[in-house]
C-alpha cells in the first residue's frame, strides 16, 4: 500500500472523529494532539479505528509511538508489510 493511500485512510478516519477540523491541512511531522483539538479518549478511538481499517494489531505499548501522521504512516507500513516491529518516532 502507498504511503499516499495510507494518508488518506487515516484522514478520513480524523475526518469523523474531528469533523470541526481541517485535517486535509495537517502537517504530516507534527504531533496530531498538538494539530487537533483531541483528547487522550479521542486519540484512543483513533487508534482502534486506525486497527479496524487496516486490519493491523496495536499494542497498547504502542500508542506513544503513534504521534503523528507519518509515525502512523511508517508504523502501518511495517505492519502491512514485514510484520516487523515498528519503531515510529525514534528518530525525534
Amino acid at each position: 500500500m502507498r504511503d499516499e493511500e495510507i494518508i488518506e485512510r487515516l484522514l478520513g478516519i480524523l475526518e469523523e472523529l474531528a469533523p470541526e477540523a481541517d485535517v486535509r491541512q495537517l502537517k504530516r511531522d507534527v504531533r496530531l494532539r498538538d494539530q487537533l483539538d483531541i483528547d487522550s479518549m479521542d486519540l484512543l478511538n483513533f487508534v482502534i479505528a486506525v486497527d479496524e481499517q487496516f486490519g493491523v494489531d496495536i499494542p497498547e505499548r504502542d500508542y506513544p509511538k503513534l504521534r503523528t501522521l507519518n509515525d502512523l504512516v511508517r508504523y502501518v507500513e511495517a505492519r502491512l508489510g514485514d510484520g516487523a516491529s515498528p519503531e515510529p518516532g525514534s528518530a525525534d
